[in-house]
């Protein structure tokens, strides 16, 4: 070979020389003549002897086609491509150096150049992540970097340090292309997931099945469809498992947050089950007989709630559905750790994973689901709480206590019933949930409390001797969640029944002192000047002692001449609605 190639740079040689003298012009360098046709020589011979073993991968392919775990055309051919790479270094590069230094580098160029044409067109054509697609790939990389290897060595002496040759191998790409098919994979994993927590939800009635926990079925489905998400992630034959975890943890985690946003979701808070408060009314010394005799008004407390929440016994929002929600919520939120270890635990088991992948434990982790979960618990606490006293038990506490003559109208009905409540939450709810839930059940009867001594309507009146019955009573609401010392601890009950307590005194005190406490109050609020009228305090629901609004509230309920002309004079209330 060497003879012949010899020849072949000798003839070209004396054609340059002939054709110089022939048109005059500077001859070039014998080096450059040399090197121009080795040159040519690679790269044509290399182009045939692609060809060849690409009809002969062809071959293999089609008679190998009815085995099991065929390899894809395009896996065969970079397989063989190396082969021929590794011939080409070790047989024909050695002699071709003689006259062109980068014959090695030039030789797997080429290669390079021809399988990435093929490469090219099979990438174009991929939509999904397949194991062909994923062999031919791995292939594709694996082959790129042992040609770059050659090129590489062949190039050290040479004056550019190999630049040139390199330049004629833009990189396939093939790990951003394997993980571009994978986020199209994981997309449509998590859109597929989305898609069954809809329909779930959609077939979910709140029943606790045969679980002691109390929680629902298809939190059970979700998680298990997520644990299967990953198993099916950690079985893809690809080489970047760590490094697209964070992507598919996340796209779980807002698929979980969803799932918690729906199990919350039309279940009512606070605001949702409180009435709308009466306008002012005063009282006159008759008021006190009105609730006897005659039908009761359309009082106060037939006032519209929220109509986005239903309060009509709901089958999917009474109490026992929401506590199984709550339960739910709290059974996920105690799933996310063992999901966690799950995640680290196939993460080392993966080829790919390095020992700085389990370094950055934010990737592992969820954070918007964990969130979601808490704040579904505190809301869903708050509805339970607020449907209980203001729902559940309108007919004792908003449209019985004190209506007409307190002390005919006292709380006894209301604890009662409040009572058989408490019981099947304690029965129901999650154990790591029940002081929390009764907690807001207590602030709940508190404020439902306030608000029919503050805004109870017309049909409430209290005179100075019935604050002795309205203390009693809610002494007796607090003993209620005391429980002789089994319920809720008594600092808890003091640090919430703080603004009540502010508030009874003001029962016992005499009207002068608090019309006057009054106007002192509402000048110093609003700036006014002693001569001018007083203006009216809107209403905050921040009750205080201290408060104009609140100071308002107890004088239009208090049932005495002075209380019904100050209003009168002041600021014309009428005494009905």
């Amino acid at each position: 070979m060497q003879g012949i190639v010899s020849l072949g740079v000798a003839a070209a040689k004396i054609l340059v020389e002939d054709i110089s003298t022939e048109y005059r012009r500077r001859r070039r360098t014998e080096v450059n003549v040399a090197r121009e046709r080795i040159d040519t020589y690679i790269r044509s011979s290399l182009r045939t002897a692609f060809a060849q073993i690409m009809e002969k991968a062809d071959s293999s392919r089609r008679a190998s086609k009815n085995q099991p775990n065929a390899l894809p055309l395009l896996a065969i051919l970079a397989k063989d491509v190396g082969s021929l790479a590794v011939i080409e270094k070790q047989v024909f590069s050695p002699i071709l150096k003689r006259w062109h230094p980068l014959a090695a580098g030039l030789a797997v160029a080429t290669l390079h150049q021809c399988y990435g044409n093929e490469l090219k067109q099979f990438v174009s054509g991929i939509t999904e992540l397949t194991p062909d697609a994923v062999q031919v790939l791995r292939a594709a990389d694996q082959l790129e970097k042992d040609l770059v290897q050659i090129a590489v060595e062949d190039s050290v002496e040479s004056d550019d340090g190999g630049k040139a040759i390199i330049r004629e191998m833009p990189p396939y790409e093939a790990e951003a292309a394997i993980a571009n098919l994978v986020k199209i994979w994981i997309k449509t994993r998590l859109d597929r997931l989305k898609e069954w927590v809809d329909r779930n939800l959609q077939q979910e009635h709140w029943i606790a099945q045969t679980n002691q926990e109390g929680y629902a079925p298809s939190a059970v489905e979700v998680l298990r469809i997520m644990n299967e998400t990953l198993d099916a992630y950690f079985q893809l034959p690809i080489p970047m498992h760590p490094a697209l975890l964070p992507e598919v943890m996340a796209g779980l985690d807002r698929c979980l947050q969803y799932y918690v946003t729906k199990a919350k979701s039309g279940c009512g808070s606070r605001n949702s089950f409180v009435p709308t408060m009466p306008a002012l009314t005063r009282c006159t010394m008759e008021s006190k007989f009105q609730g006897f005799g005659k039908k009761k008004e359309k009082s106060p407390n037939s006032q519209k709630r929220n109509p986005q929440v239903a309060t009509n016994g709901d089958s999917s929002s009474g109490i026992p559905q929401l506590c199984v929600r709550i339960n739910t919520l709290q059974w996920i939120l105690g799933e996310f750790d063992v999901l966690e270890k799950r995640i680290i635990t196939l993460l080392r088991n993966s080829e790919s994973a390095q020992v700085e992948d389990f370094s950055n434990g934010l990737a592992k982790k969820f954070e918007l689901s964990p969130a979601a979960c808490l704040e579904g618990i505190q809301q869903l606490c708050e509805a339970v709480a607020y449907r209980i006293v203001f729902h559940d038990l309108k007919q004792v506490l908003w449209d019985g206590l004190y209506v007409g003559d307190p002390s005919s109208s006292r709380i006894e009905p209301f604890l009662q019933e409040l009572e058989r409540k408490l019981m099947f939450v304690s029965d129901t709810v999650h154990e790591r949930i029940r002081t929390r839930l009764i907690t807001e059940i207590m602030r709940a009867s508190f404020d439902g409390f306030l608000l029919v001594l503050l805004a109870g309507g017309p049909s409430r009146a209290f005179s100075r001797k019935d604050s002795q019955i309205i203390e009693d009573d809610f002494k007796f609401l607090k003993e209620l969640f005391w429980a002789n010392g089994d319920g809720l601890p008594s600092e808890l009950i003091d640090k919430f029944s703080t603004t009540v307590r502010s508030i009874l005194p003001l029962f016992r005190t005499d009207t002068e002192t608090i019309i006057e406490r009054f106007r002192r109050v509402t000048l110093e609020t609003y700036k006014s000047s002693a001569r001018s009228r007083l203006p009216l305090p809107p209403t905050s629901g921040q009750w205080d002692p201290s408060e104009p609004n609140t100071l308002l509230r107890v004088l239009c309920y208090r049932n005495d001449e002075i209380a019904s002309k100050f209003l009168k004079k002041t600021y014309d209330l009428p005494k009905k609605l």
